[in-house]
């Protein structure tokens, strides 16, 4: 059976409905990746989260009572939320009642933590994860001085989150030193890559958007395609040939990106993101059936621009053409006409030939000057 869940989102008073329903969506969406059942949804309009229990008193107490009688197991808040109020929350829902209490982030943490296959993708969600619950280690700390027995003094409970703490900062030392040695070895693959003249290629895009399935179809390279949030981790790499330079380039498919993706989980995965940062060329796939889409385009730049990519050359790719009428396709070429956009079916490998030219003219452009006049003189010859 799957687990009951409450959604909480806090929304500012000038955010469109349009927007509130968007973020309600995708965290919905991102709970039946994860595995569980939404029964309520609570959407609360306020400037600013209260600084307790970030859903404010009388909402707390709503809450608690729709959870009880819906016999929910998980109360998810569609923030990031301080180590203070998910302590006061959790002495409320799960102290007295054993209902856990989530952020977003514990939320796409136990997401990774599904997905993740490789020692690689492991490392990073335990790195992610340490970070994320360092800061509650120590408001715990805090809290249980307050209740010990009084200023000056070290109680047991002090003396317990103090080795905890102690422990989670050698344990986040060991998971560095691993991942260094990951991102080392990731360096000597690139060198040896670039020493045997491979470009390479980096898909990026908002998650879910069909970054997978445009690798397994531009190289035939056998990868996870799921139509669910995450379900890469890791970097997947196949080679590509580009008959208009007649030449190979490398491709490769990463973690999809998600608004509000908090930095702490950007940096974690820095050795999967390693791909994208150094690629010659990004494609960014964008989901052209999103009815979303504009606001995950600046998702994906912002993503792009924090990890220092915002320079590199982009090629868009308008993908799931076939879900489209053609009176729309049109008006969306003539919408996004400045970002020079390759429209195609990665499903149904419709217009790949046009992108694989666009990114052979990126990648290659002498190469492809030299096969243009080669085909030029053979068909001179070939009419004399």
């Amino acid at each position: 059976m799957l687990p009951k869940v409450i959604l909480i989102d806090i929304i500012p008073p000038n955010v469109s409905p349009s927007e509130s329903l968007a973020r309600l969506n995708e965290l919905e969406r991102l709970v039946d990746t994860y595995g569980g059942f939404v029964v309520v949804r609570k959407v609360q309009r306020k400037q600013m989260p209260n600084y307790r229990t970030y859903i404010g008193t009388g909402k707390v107490e709503e809450i608690l009572q729709a959870s009880l009688e819906l016999k929910a197991s998980y109360i998810i808040v569609n923030n990031q939320m301080k180590p203070e109020q998910l302590y006061n929350l959790e002495k409320e829902f799960t102290d007295k009642h054993q209902i856990k209490v989530w952020d977003k982030i514990d939320l796409i943490l136990a997401i990774f933590a599904k997905h993740a296959v490789t020692k690689e993708a492991k490392l990073q969600i335990e790195m992610a994860r340490l970070r994320h619950f360092g800061p509650r280690i120590s408001k715990m700390g805090v809290e249980l001085m307050r209740q010990g027995a009084g200023i000056g003094t070290r109680g047991k409970g002090e003396t317990n989150i103090e080795i905890m703490k102690r422990h989670m900062r050698l344990r986040e030392q060991n998971v560095k030193d691993e991942l260094r040695k990951v991102e080392k070895n990731q360096e000597t693959q690139r060198q040896k890559r670039h020493d045997h003249g491979f470009r390479t290629v980096a898909i990026v895009g908002y998650t879910n958007a069909g970054k997978s399935q445009l690798l397994t179809s531009l190289t035939q390279k056998h990868v996870k395609v799921k139509d669910e949030l995450f379900a890469t981790l890791d970097s997947r790499i196949g080679k590509l040939f580009l008959p208009d330079s007649r030449t190979m380039c490398l491709v490769s498919d990463t973690i999809g990106f998600i608004r509000d993706l908090p930095p702490q989980l950007i940096e974690a995965f820095h050795s999967t993101l390693s791909e994208t940062i150094h690629a010659d060329l990004i494609l960014h796939v964008i989901d052209i059936d999103d009815l979303d889409m504009e606001w995950k385009i600046k998702v994906v730049h912002d993503v792009l621009a924090t990890l220092k990519c915002g320079h590199k050359k982009i090629i868009y790719v308008f993908n799931k053409i076939d879900l489209l009428q053609f009176d729309h396709k049109e008006e969306l070429a003539e919408k996004f006409s400045h970002y020079d956009p390759v429209f195609i079916s990665a499903m149904e490998k419709t217009n790949l030939d046009q992108l694989k030219t666009k990114i052979a003219n990126h990648l290659f452009p002498l190469e492809v000057k030299k096969v243009q006049k080669a085909n030029e003189e053979l068909s001179a010859t070939l009419g004399q």
